[in-house]
């Protein structure tokens, strides 16, 4: 804030290089607006800007609205929309498409009415529309737009890709991707477009491994570098398609290997039942003074979980708040699933009455899940009454069928009906391979 002073001061003492003072006075207000160091400093910037009478240009006001877009705060972008339509800043282009940006992120419905008023559309105006519907959820839209666009360049594609992948519509993701290599517009992919690519194929199973086999050798042929980001995802996809193999080879060939990297593969192994390895590999990250995050702790405990490592789980749930870390639900959702797989029942209820957090469906689940396992009705009745209040038919379709489950095993077949019956008025559905932990 001192340096607003002193520009207060400058501002108020002219001297005889009035033309010199006045070029370096009016840089230095833009350069403080860029250099603030929160949305609420830059505004305080602009205020005293306007108090001083001191004359606005572009940088400034581009600078104040990409500050202030992370406010997410309608009014404030409305107001700032006013002086950018005051000040004649409106006609241009790099102006109007980062207040459209603000709009998206603040109020899509004022994006809409500027996008139809704005006279001249360039590409980035119309990949940010583009990027808004996705935020919306409505790739149809988004698609429509992609469409009407007079010019697409690989942003364009790499945005309505996202919006398919971001929105869990993988396949039409690829589909896409696939026009895009066939398409005559001469449009390459690049590494943004391999990223996205790579993260929904790590969703579709056997036929994301062929493709994403397919970008891997793509990005091999471009002699692309193979940073931490297209390392990870790489790692990611084949650890999620089951290709552990592919996962460590790429892993290997990594010279930066990050913390998303190590997460990457840690997970990786885990969930594939490779607890050893998974484990083994959190003590190599840390020889390597790479420092863990949320979750990579997420994918130890899932490690601990699978072998049943009681003794090991506590240490390692306790070192998420020794790095740091803010214990999460689902390291929570572990430690109960630890428990209970273990046959600790007592100890996985006196875990969950003494949690910080409050206990959402997936911790409730993994109680009654070893429950069920171990055929202990008498504890899962102490919670399967606040279980009910608390499932969804849309979403928890697969805790329904696990209280049925526990009302047959303890005997109560009248409170099974009913939970059947439910299920069936309701349409509720069991996910398929669903798991608590």
């Amino acid at each position: 804030m001192q340096s607003i002073a002193k520009l207060s001061t400058h501002v108020t003492k002219p001297t005889s290089h009035a033309f010199c003072w006045f070029v370096k006075t009016y840089n230095s207000w833009a350069a403080a607006i860029r250099s603030s160091s929160s949305p609420h400093e830059t505004l305080h910037i602009f205020s005293q800007m306007h108090r001083q009478s001191v004359p606005f240009d572009c940088f400034s006001i581009l600078f104040t609205l990409k500050s202030c877009t992370q406010l997410h705060n309608h009014p404030t972008i409305q107001h700032l929309h006013s002086h950018i339509v005051k000040l004649g800043f409106d006609s241009y282009g790099y102006v109007a498409n980062s207040l459209l940006h603000a709009y998206v992120v603040a109020s899509f419905v004022n994006a809409c009415q500027l996008f139809d008023e704005m006279p001249e559309k360039s590409t980035v105006t119309w990949n940010t529309m583009i990027s808004g519907y996705s935020r919306k959820g409505n790739v149809e839209r988004a698609r429509l737009v992609f469409e009407e666009m007079p010019l697409r360049d690989v942003s364009s594609w790499n945005a309505m890709i996202a919006a398919y992948v971001n929105n869990r519509k993988h396949e039409l993701g690829l589909s896409l991707f696939r026009d895009m290599v066939m398409s005559e517009e001469g449009v390459r992919p690049g590494q943004v477009t391999a990223v996205v690519v790579l993260s929904g194929c790590a969703h579709l199973g056997s036929v994301g491994l062929l493709v994403g086999k397919s970008v891997h050798g793509f990005v091999v042929k471009n002699w692309w570098e193979m940073n931490a980001e297209l390392g990870t995802v790489l790692i990611d996809m084949y650890a999620k398609c089951g290709f552990m193999k592919g996962a460590e080879q790429v892993f290997e060939l990594m010279q930066e290997k990050n913390v998303m990297a190590w997460t990457a593969l840690i997970c990786g192994s885990a969930q594939h039942g490779y607890s050893k390895e998974a484990l083994s590999l959190f003590e190599m990250m840390q020889n390597a003074g790479v420092r863990p995050n949320e979750l990579t702790l997420t994918g130890v405990l899932s490690a601990c979980v699978n072998s049943g490592l009681v003794e090991e789980g506590r240490k390692y749930f306790n070192l998420v708040e020794k790095s740091g870390l803010e214990v999460r639900i689902q390291h929570c959702g572990c430690m109960v699933g630890l428990y209970g797989k273990a046959g600790m029942l007592g100890e996985a209820y006196d875990f969950i009455k003494n949690m910080r957090l409050q206990p959402d469906i997936t911790v409730w689940g993994a109680f009654l899940s070893a429950c069920k396992e171990h055929k202990q009705f008498e504890m899962a009745e102490r919670v399967v009454e606040k279980v009910m209040k608390m499932v969804k038919p849309e979403n928890d379709g697969g805790v329904y069928s696990l209280i049925a489950h526990l009302y047959v095993l303890g005997g109560k077949w009248d409170d099974a009906e009913r939970v059947g019956s439910f299920m069936v008025n309701h349409k509720v559905r069991k996910v398929r391979g669903y798991s608590f932990v």
